[in-house]
């Protein structure tokens, strides 16, 4: 499966983006999603999970009530919307799909099998 970020940009902090992920095949629906995000000169860190079923999720603690994971199965899209954003926010985000549906769902990015692109958010100070 072919995945494609988008939604990035320049943001105040404070402000909201929201990012989407497209899916390029329905088996899509099948699979846990993930996002990640890396800063410039930092390793690769684990931003969210959502399951296949959207039943189950998890966030990393320094996004945790600050941003919301959603899909749409039907539409092959997944969200990440970003609200009070903060300038160490300041990161490529990445999605990815996990075609094993373990639960619970994966933070290790070594679970994940196709990645997409990226899209740079950029939260000035």
């Amino acid at each position: 499966v072919q995945l494609q970020a988008s939604g990035g940009g320049l943001v105040q902090h404070g402000g909201s983006l929201r990012l989407s992920c497209a899916a390029s095949e329905r088996t899509y629906n099948r699979y846990n999603m993930g996002w990640f995000r890396q800063a410039p000169g930092k390793e690769r860190e684990f931003v969210g999970a959502i399951s296949w079923s959207t039943a189950s999720t998890l966030y990393a603690n320094s996004v945790k009530g600050r941003f919301i994971m959603s899909r749409d199965n039907a539409k092959n899209l997944m969200y990440l919307q970003m609200d009070s954003l903060k300038p160490e926010d300041t990161a490529v985000y990445y999605c990815a799909a996990d075609s094993s549906r373990r639960l619970p769902v994966p933070s290790d990015p070594e679970n994940y099998d196709y990645w997409g692109q990226g899209t740079l958010v950029t939260v000035s100070s």
